[in-house]
């Protein structure tokens, strides 16, 4: 981004909440959607961060999302419980989501927590890392707000890019191992961003629904569907997800999914899960970390191939982008700068560029 200019994160998360406030959110919730959300940008995945508050904003306004959402535990056993977020905005219901699944993991070992009537909840990677800071694995999955994907061989979108992510808690001197990723090869929040940017697609992402031919122009997406990740495999996974994270909490799936930046005013009902698993269950966790370490210096030293000049371990990035972009600031490109001073204005708030 050659046009970025770099804003730190305390102003980010301040405009953030502004905004949320504005639009009718509780001060004590904006505080932790806010958070959740600067935190993808803090740890490199920007798709989910700050780039998506226009759309939670205009969501907000129109009701589409529930500012004052009452979240409820509907049903509670000793290692499960079934949230409804009431309409509410994704990343509340899951941070309430992740911390009630490790409660449930201290006193049973493990917590699996599902939710419905949730929202967008950014970054998968973020709730999956809530565990892990209490030394725990931490698995999370989401139904996407719209479908981009088809079956495998299928031409029609009836499954979305239906994230995962998993953390591992490490010792002293590696980071977490926190593998978070899209069922598809491309996420659509990374589309997106070419969309506004006006960088061509890589082939291979999306091909076209009745051709099958690559498309590289992002505003030609709804013209095809994007590719799964490893062929049928990560089709099968996508499918899944949208089972366990869907259908099984009664949230939306398949052609009842709602494309929340799509017309009308009906609610997504989207579907999450949350699993929190206790290490100290199976061996005490210094014990677990100092395993943690000593396996991924022998992955990370072993011999690379051709071409490849280092083994990267999922969490590496993640722990050097936190860092630095805390340190120096998050950079955001011109085209999003302006459209958050456009926000700015609509809302009566005082510029991220002037904070």
């Amino acid at each position: 981004m050659s046009d970025a200019r770099r804003f730190s994160i305390a102003a980010m998360t301040a405009f953030t909440r502004d905004a949320l406030l504005a639009c009718g959110v509780p001060a004590a919730d904006a505080d932790i959607v806010a958070k959740a959300m600067i935190e993808a940008d803090l740890t490199g995945f920007d798709a989910h961060g700050i780039f998506r508050l226009k759309t939670y904003v205009d969501n907000l306004k129109s009701n589409r999302i529930n500012p004052k959402a009452d979240i409820k535990v509907l049903q509670r056993a000793p290692a499960t419980a079934l949230i409804d977020g009431d309409n509410g905005i994704g990343h509340l219901v899951m941070t309430q989501a992740a911390n009630l699944a490790v409660e449930l993991a201290r006193a049973s070992g493990i917590g699996w927590v599902g939710a419905r009537n949730s929202n967008h909840a950014g970054a998968a990677g973020i709730y999956a890392e809530i565990p892990v800071t209490q030394g725990m694995v931490g698995i999370y999955a989401a139904v996407s707000t719209a479908n981009h994907m088809a079956p495998w061989g299928g031409a029609e979108a009836l499954l979305g890019t239906n994230p995962i992510a998993v953390g591992i808690p490490a010792g002293k001197k590696e980071a977490p191992v926190l593998l978070d990723i899209a069922t598809s090869v491309s996420s659509f929040g990374t589309i997106r961003q070419h969309l506004v940017t006006g960088k061509p697609l890589e082939e291979g992402w999306v091909v076209h629904s009745k051709t099958g031919q690559p498309i590289t122009d992002p505003k030609k997406v709804s013209e095809g569907v994007l590719l799964p990740i490893g062929g049928h495999k990560g089709g099968g996974l996508a499918l899944i997800i949208g089972l366990l994270a869907g259908v099984l909490n009664g949230a939306a799936f398949g052609r009842d999914v709602i494309d929340m930046t799509g017309p009308g005013a009906g609610a997504s009902n989207t579907g999450q899960f949350m699993i929190a698993l206790d290490v100290s269950r199976f061996m005490p966790l210094e014990q677990f970390g100092a395993e943690m370490d000593r396996h991924l210096d022998e992955l990370r030293s072993s011999p690379t191939l051709p071409g490849f000049d280092a083994i990267h371990l999922p969490g590496e990035g993640r722990r050097k982008r936190r860092e630095e972009r805390g340190a120096n600031g998050v950079p955001l490109p011109s085209t999003l700068i302006k459209q958050l001073d456009d926000l700015a204005t609509k809302l009566g708030l005082q510029p991220l560029t002037a904070r």
